[in-house]
This record gives structure tokens, C-alpha cells and sequence, in this order.
């Protein structure tokens, strides 16, 4: 499994680089053809390679992973896989590398192929517009999902926040700062206020941020800017707060006159909300009781993944089934390479329990 798993880090697949993205598909398909002795088949989507290797049975348990990383072109270079006192590093090693080498290994095990489809993506990393409507198509008509994000340090990760991401541009006019700044509608001053406007909807008391990230604005040093513009990242527990969230920005107005303000974007992926996970983490809690493993432990994380998609679907879906590490999308990241046997065996007694003819009978 380290072995294969440094072959992964080694072969680089950050999300927008498509060359390296296709070289990287084409790496992880021969792994397929190895380890489980079928061929997936590519699914393009805009130009963007996917992995999908289904199975026959009507409705089988989605086994879900991708492929890119955050890592940017030739970070192997300076950071190449490594391994060192029961500890792999490497760039993109723990998100999600490790998983889907855990994946691979427990699908050759448990030997029920036929009931399980796999599907690896390469945009995760970037919002999934590309696999967005692949994931959901195949998701449909699932029994379960199992999504091989990485553990939150052993813990399955039984929810997830939404994530809504936006851009408000504010068009103002341009006028020469010295001679005659009185002519211009200064874009940036109004996006000072936009910007308080936008901090304040977040409300702690019930975990939604509203946080304003990346801005630009104005030409010339000497200029009145004629535009600027802010992205905004939102995450909410709940369906209905990234609705209030959406509905306040809609309703934003200029405070300057002869502004105007420009709003895109929206609910990028809809909360997993702990219903949704509770009977699979319940079976992974009995299944790691019955192997003689550690309790796993259930975590709530602000971060999305494309088991948001499953579980809005109203699939099951149980997300950290991945490595046990540390450090993702941060200098350092890693896996303990003690535990991915361990990991891929609870996940074998998983998938055993999942596909079995009985499964969800009452």
C-alpha cells in the first residue's frame, strides 16, 4: 500500500492543471486494472477526465474519491514522498491520496465488485463543476455512498457545513484623484461598506460564517476606481441557513450614490446534516467493535465534500473514511502507514455488511 500510495503523490495532479490531471487518470486507471482486474472507464465532462468503474447490480453502495490535489506543478520537487518514523508525507498524501489507495485495497479484499460502484473525480479540490452532475447521477439509486475523505484524526466525519461562494462587483466611476475626485463614484470606498455588510450576516450562534476573502479594486495610484470587487465564502449547518444567507445578499444596496452593486455565485454544496450519516456510522462503529479496533469516534467539520451532494439527494452517506493524518492542504501533510491496513480491513467489513442482500431489511 506505501508503495502504491508514493507512486500517487509522485504522479501530480493539482486541479487546474489538465495535463497533469489526464496523466494522473491515466496512472490511477492502470492502478484500477491491477489491483481489481477491471477497466474503468473515463468519463469526460468539459474537457475534464473522470473515473467511473460501475457496477452490475441495481443498486450498489458509491464509493467515492478524487484524485487532484491543492499541490501546486512541481512541489514534488522540493517535497517528494517520504517516509519516516511510521509517517508518509507528501503532497497531497493525506488529502486524499492515502484514501483512495485504502479504497483500492479494501475493494480487492472484500471482493464485491459487482455491487459497489467507484468514482474518482479530479475537481473535487475546486467546488466539483465538472463532477457535480456525474456524482449525482451515479449517486441516485445508491443504496449508500462512502465518501474517502481523509479521518478527522481517526474520527468519521458524520457532517459537514454547506458552502455557498460568491462575488460582488460594485461599478463605480472613474475621475482623477487630484483634479477633480469629486467626479467619480469611488468603488472601493463602497465596497468598504458592502464588505462590513457582508461580515455581519454570519451568526456564531449557530456555526454560519459569512467571510469576506479575496479583493481588488481601482487602476492607477492616481485614480478614483471605477470598480472593485470581493469574494465571499459562506458555510452553514443548515439547508436554510444558507437560504438567509443568499436571500440577505440578494437584498444588498449601494450606499453610495451612482453605485451599483453585482452579486454571483451561489450554494455550491448543501450541508450533510447528521441525519443523513447516522446508520452508517453506526455500522462502522459495529464493525470496528467487532475487528478489536479502537472506538472511531464522530466528528461535525466546517469543510464540504461531494458526499454534500450524495447526502442532499437523501443517499446515505458517510464521509472520513479516509487515512488517519494530519496537516491537510498545509506544508507537512501525512499519514500514519501503521493504520492504512487497519483502515482498509473496517472498510472491507463495511462494504461486506453494505452489500449484502438483507441490507436496510427491516
Amino acid at each position: 500500500m506505501v508503495g502504491v500510495l508514493e507512486d500517487l503523490v509522485m504522479t501530480e495532479t493539482p486541479s487546474n492543471d489538465g495535463t497533469l490531471i489526464k496523466a494522473g487518470i491515466g496512472m490511477t486507471a492502470a492502478l484500477v486494472r491491477r489491483l481489481l482486474g477491471e477497466t474503468a472507464e473515463t468519463v469526460e465532462v468539459d474537457g475534464r477526465p473522470h473515473l467511473r468503474l460501475r457496477g452490475g447490480s441495481a443498486n450498489p453502495v458509491l464509493v467515492l474519491c478524487h484524485l487532484d490535489t491543492v499541490w501546486p506543478a512541481g512541489t514534488t520537487r522540493r517535497w517528494p514522498f517520504h517516509v519516516a518514523d511510521g509517517r508518509a508525507s507528501g503532497p497531497g498524501v493525506f488529502d486524499m491520496k492515502a484514501g483512495l489507495v485504502q479504497a483500492l485495497y479494501a475493494l480487492r479484499s472484500v471482493g464485491c465488485a459487482d455491487r459497489v460502484t467507484l468514482l474518482i473525480t479530479s475537481d473535487e479540490e475546486i467546488g466539483s463543476p465538472s463532477s457535480r452532475a456525474l456524482i449525482e447521477e451515479e449517486a441516485r439509486g445508491c443504496r449508500a455512498a462512502l465518501v474517502f475523505e481523509p479521518s478527522a484524526n481517526g474520527a468519521l466525519k458524520t457532517a459537514r457545513k454547506g458552502t455557498s461562494m460568491y462575488r460582488l462587483l460594485v461599478e463605480g466611476r472613474a475621475a482623477h484623484a487630484g483634479l477633480e475626485p469629486q467626479r467619480g463614484v469611488n468603488a472601493l470606498v463602497e465596497l468598504a461598506h458592502q464588505v462590513q455588510a457582508l461580515a455581519a450576516l454570519g451568526d456564531a450562534s449557530v456555526g454560519t460564517s459569512v467571510t469576506p476573502t479575496t479583493a481588488s479594486a481601482g487602476t492607477t495610484m492616481n485614480t478614483v476606481p471605477a470598480s472593485a470587487l470581493v469574494d465571499v465564502d459562506v458555510r452553514a449547518w443548515t439547508a436554510e441557513e444558507q437560504s438567509r444567507v443568499h436571500e440577505a445578499l440578494s437584498r444588498l444596496r449601494p450606499v453610495l450614490p451612482g453605485a451599483a452593486l453585482h452579486l454571483t455565485g451561489g450554494v455550491n454544496r448543501p450541508p450533510l446534516e447528521s441525519e443523513q450519516s447516522a446508520t452508517l456510522a453506526d455500522l462502522a462503529d459495529r464493525c470496528a467493535q467487532r475487528l478489536g479496533l479502537p472506538p472511531l469516534g464522530r466528528a461535525e467539520v466546517g469543510g464540504a465534500s461531494d458526499g454534500n451532494f450524495t447526502a442532499a439527494l437523501g443517499v446515505p452517506t458517510l464521509d472520513g473514511l479516509g487515512a488517519v493524518g494530519g496537516n491537510a492542504h498545509a506544508e507537512g501533510e501525512y499519514v500514519d502507514t501503521r493504520l492504512l491496513g487497519e483502515r482498509a480491513e473496517l472498510i472491507c467489513a463495511v462494504l461486506e455488511e453494505l452489500t449484502a442482500d438483507d441490507w436496510g431489511a427491516e
